[in-house]
């Protein structure tokens, strides 16, 4: 049975070693009990870039990294077409254990998207991941990521690509498609360029 969502509760620090050590054992939400793993971000602390998706995948709960599965690799390859460098970038995900439900058949794991009391109670650490790594530049991957911090209202068919300040934090966000859309697109070839499309319109002049 669910029990009421306590919320995560991070340390107070800006120390990712620390964030990650405490968030891997994190029962903020009920997601804990079935993911095999909490995923935190990666990347370096001075990163002026930082990513963040919806929560992690299949093969991301089985590794315990972000983006390592095929919405991973769409996401590097279009980071290198526009210009980004991926290795000075910091990504995470919203929510950081995987939901999914059972295929009626065989043990195939299907991503569930994840519910706004999961994604409220998870936000504290997206909170201490942008207070420790400081970006200059946010980029949002979907709308359930955009809206961990920019509210329910928010639509990604609305603003995709434009920039929005976020004085909280101290930060210019953008928010576009999540790859997976883009694999998932009937026309992948036009999804994915217009995804590269904002990444470039997203980094600007850097």
């Amino acid at each position: 049975m669910a029990t009421k969502a306590p919320g995560a509760a991070p340390p107070d620090t800006t120390d990712l070693d620390r964030l990650r050590e405490a968030a891997s054992s994190c029962h903020g939400c009920d997601l804990y009990r079935d993911a095999t793993q909490t995923v935190f971000g990666e990347g370096p602390r001075q990163a002026e870039i930082m990513v963040v998706g919806e929560q992690p995948g299949d093969q991301e709960d089985r590794a315990g990294a972000p983006f390592v599965g095929p919405a991973g690799r769409l996401l590097d390859r279009a980071f290198d077409e526009a210009g980004f460098d991926r290795r000075k970038i910091y990504v995470t995900n919203a929510v950081k254990h995987f939901k999914f439900k059972r295929a009626e058949r065989g043990k195939r794991r299907i991503h569930k998207t994840p519910s706004r009391t999961e994604v409220v109670a998870c936000r504290p650490w997206l909170h201490a991941e942008l207070t420790a790594i400081h970006p200059e530049l946010l980029i949002f991957l979907g709308a359930t990521a955009a809206k961990a911090l920019l509210g329910d209202d928010f639509r990604i068919t609305r603003s995709r690509g434009e920039r929005i300040e976020l004085p909280e934090f101290d930060v210019t966000a953008v928010a576009t498609v999540h790859p997976s859309a883009v694999l998932r697109a009937p026309d992948r070839d036009e999804a994915y360029q217009a995804f590269v499309a904002d990444l470039v319109a997203a980094r600007g002049g850097r």
